[in-house]
Order: C-alpha cells, then structure tokens, then sequence
C-alpha cells in the first residue's frame, strides 16, 4: 500500500490548518507524480487513523480537495484522484521529502542586479548604528503628521481627495511644496513642474532611465552615492568619476572630457556631497552650469539635505540659476521627518516630468494620498518651518560636541573638515588603522565606510550627546587599539 504517512506531512507548529496541510500534501504529490489519476486513496478513517488525527480533520481535506478538482468523491464507494489529472511522470520518493518550493534558487535565466546573496541588514539589531546622516525622530513632528492622516481618513471630501492624482502627486502637496520651494530655494516653478515620488532614490531612478543608455556617458564624483551608481550602471552607461575635493567636483577635468567625448549627464550633489559632505564652491557652479548650456548635458541635481547648513545661509541650488531647463532637481523630507517616511521629489520641466509619470506607473501607480495630504497641510501651517528651526539648532550643537569629542579622544589618528551643514562628518583614518576593523567592533554598526579613503561617514543629528560620547569611546577603544 501506498505509504500516504509518509507523503503527507504534518506540522502542528504551522499556523496552516492540519486539514490544509493534508489537502497541499496530496496536491504535491499528484502534481509531482507519485499519484497518478484514478489512484484510489485510503478512506476518511482509514486515512484519520494512520495519520493519528480525528476522522472530520481528513473529512474536510477531502472535501477542500474535491471542491478543487483535483480527486473524485463516489459517495460509499471510493474516493480516488481525478481522472482529468494529466500524467505525470513519477519523481523518485525520499523518505526526506523535497525542499519547499522557495527553498529552490531560481534556475532560469534572469537579469542580475548584483552579484551578492539577498541578505538582511543585521542578524541582530546592534546596540549603536552610526547612519550616515539621519534625522532624529524623536524632535520630528510626526505625532502632529499622523494626527492629521488620521483625521483625514475619516471625512468624506478628504477621502474622495486622496485617491486623485496619486500618479504625479496630489495637487494640494505639490501646490504647497511649489510656495515652499519658492520661498526657500528660489525655484519659481507651478505644480505642474513637481513630481512627488518615494523618495529621493526613485527620483534618481526614473531620471537615469529617461536620460541614459548603453550608447550614454554619465559623470559622478569620486567617491560618491554608491547606490546611484548603481542605478546608471543598469542603464548600460559608461559612469566616469571624476575626483572630489575640498571644493567639489573638479570642472576643469569635466572641461577636458567634455571636450574628448558626448557627456549625456552629470550627477552632482552640490550643497553636501555625499559621503565627503564638502561644499561645490561659487566658481565652479558657475563653471558647471556655462559647460552644460555648451556641451548640452543634463545636471541631475540632489540636494538631499538642503534645509540643514548652520554657519551661513545655504547656497541657493543650480536649479533656481537661469538656465534652459536642463536640471533635473531632486530632494527628500526623509531627512527633514523620518528615513522611513518615503516622500521625495522631482522639478522638471512640464513635458519630462509627464514621460516620468508614464514610466513609475508601469510598477507604481501612485503614492500614498492620506499622507502627502497630510504633509501639505504640515507645511502650509508653518509647522515645518518651525520644526526645522528648532531641528537646525540642536543639529548644530551635536555637530559641535561630535568635533570637540572626536579632538578630545581621538585626536591625531583621524583627520575631517568640519561641514558647514548636513547631518554628518567624513573622518578618515590615517594610514596606521585601517577602516576595515571598524566592522569587526562588537555591537556596533558604522552604515557607509570606504575602504579606498579609508574612511566613514559619521552620522552626527540622530543621536543625543550622551549617544555620540558612547560611540566615540567605542571607536577610540578599537582605533587605538595596538
């Protein structure tokens, strides 16, 4: 006889009803071959009796698999898979089964992304994370922010209002964030020219794919945002770096190669680069945006962190300068409110920002219109203006403490400039350590390191001063450790 106990198995720790469990056995079992159409199965007490159940568990297997088709029930006489199941040919039994179905690597061919295995970020949570530049969100407002997503999703016009426009961004954020920008940015720009997207990643995404190809050149800096590398990398593009330095990405080089070869655009993060947090000076923003008006390149403009710059009042962004269109700008209120809180944006001219709404709405179609609702009326009620004001300051005072802490303890084995803004310090190692032992630390997680600079990105706005004193005391116990 057939060892059913062994093909149908049973885990009572599952949280799917044993019943279920027998019915996906059976089910398995046919589709693999082990049983074949028109085999017999053991009666309802037969079967409860071998598997050490109660007989109306095995009765409603049954029934779940006959109401599927997939066995034929003749009352009192027998019950037996369904003729109209194909032949399959038999797999080889093994008293240890198969794996699960998502156990298996997928096997067939398939476009790889990168060539690392998908892991989480952190088997256990680490007793400090050093970010690379968050915000901390127990000063942010989000308390007010959710008060207000609650409140709307229970009045009649604001439920009907947020299912409207999703695609490119309800019209309320965008004519709020259009004012906002205005005031503080000086882009003089409408709704139409805004583009809410999840974050300052999907906007960097869609502006690659509508921009660039495998016949492409893209400029970045060096070092620079790894991962919107990555995405002009999918594009089939050529990426040259160009160094960074004190003073930001050299345009003189740009120069040079602009006049060796067709550049399609240039990735700049101008106000705060990223990870090295400098400064693009007055001279060579200028010189970018006069080569862009001659060479006809595209400048894709992150400015992540604009809202935080403490000695002096920000530079204005490339994108408020007078130019013919070419600048794609691109920010985030992930670092004004929360990481977790996925609404960024894009200004573009009207007819780019319509071919990036056609494109997210091929896997998006829409954001979450509660929240950017929400957002708007946070903004139009001046509270984050004041949450910024207040952020700034303590911002600025953790800065501070990080510098004269990092002095204090581990004085001439790191070197960094003081940024005028942003929410982070690069601090290099010199040549004696190596950054490499920074991920060796016990309870510790540092997210952006760079081998190469020997160097890490400190995070300085998400911690309070006693946060950042813990963690200095921990770096210097390994840094200096002979």
């Amino acid at each position: 006889m057939f060892p059913f106990e062994h093909l149908i198995i049973i885990d009572k720790e599952s949280s799917m009803p044993i019943y279920r469990q027998i019915a996906v056995s059976v089910i398995n079992a046919v589709r693999s071959g082990s049983l074949k159409a028109g085999t017999h199965l053991p009666g309802t007490r037969e079967l409860a009796r071998t598997l050490g159940l109660h007989r109306k568990t095995v009765i409603a297997a049954y029934e779940e698999l006959h109401a599927q088709d997939w066995i034929t029930i003749v009352p009192r006489k027998y019950t037996a898979v369904s003729n109209r199941i194909p032949v399959f040919k038999p797999r080889e039994w093994s008293h240890t089964g198969s794996l699960p179905a998502y156990q298996n690597n997928f096997d067939l061919p398939f476009k790889m992304i990168r060539e690392t295995e998908m892991t989480d970020a952190w088997n256990t949570v680490p007793d400090i994370i050093i970010d690379d530049g968050h915000p901390d969100i127990r000063l942010s407002p989000i308390d007010e922010l959710l008060k207000t997503y609650r409140s709307y999703t229970s009045k009649r016009h604001t439920i009907k209002n947020a299912g409207i426009g999703t695609g490119q961004g309800t019209l309320k954020l965008r004519e709020e964030l259009a004012r906002y920008l205005s005031e503080t940015r000086g882009l003089h720009i409408n709704p139409e020219h805004l583009l809410i997207t999840h974050g300052a990643q999907m906007s960097i995404y869609l502006s690659a794919q509508l921009l660039l190809g495998p016949e492409s050149a893209v400029v970045v800096g060096k070092p620079n945002y790894p991962i919107a590398n990555d995405v002009f990398k999918q594009t089939g593009a050529s990426i040259i770096e160009i160094p960074v330095d004190e003073h930001g990405i050299n345009t003189d080089l740009l120069e040079d190669l602009c006049q060796k070869r067709k550049i399609s655009a240039i990735y700049v993060i101008p106000h705060h680069h990223y990870p090295t947090t400098v400064t693009l000076s007055v001279d060579r923003r200028m010189k970018l945006l006069e080569l862009s008006m001659r060479f006809s390149f595209t400048i894709i403009e992150d400015d992540y962190d604009y809202d935080y710059h403490y000695t002096s009042s920000p530079y204005l962004p490339l994108a408020s300068s007078n130019h013919s269109g070419n600048i794609i700008y691109i920010g985030s209120f992930s670092k004004i409110l929360d990481p977790s809180l996925r609404i960024g944006f894009m200004v573009a001219p009207k007819n780019f920002i319509a071919q990036c709404i056609a494109l997210r709405k091929l896997i998006d179609v829409g954001g979450d219109g509660y929240m950017q609702n929400a957002l708007a009326s946070l903004i139009r009620q001046g509270e984050l203006k004041r949450h910024l004001k207040k952020a700034k300051k303590i911002y600025h005072q953790r800065r501070n403490f990080l510098d004269i802490v990092l002095k204090e303890k581990l004085g001439n084995s790191v070197s960094y400039p003081l940024p005028s803004g942003g929410m982070a310090i690069w601090i290099k190692l010199n040549s004696e350590y190596s950054v490499r032992k920074l991920a060796q630390i016990p309870g510790l997680e540092i997210i952006r390191t760079d081998e190469e600079q020997n160097a890490f990105r400190f995070g300085f706005a998400s911690m309070d001063e006693k946060e950042l004193e813990t963690a200095v005391d921990i770096l210097k116990k390994y840094i200096l450790k002979k």
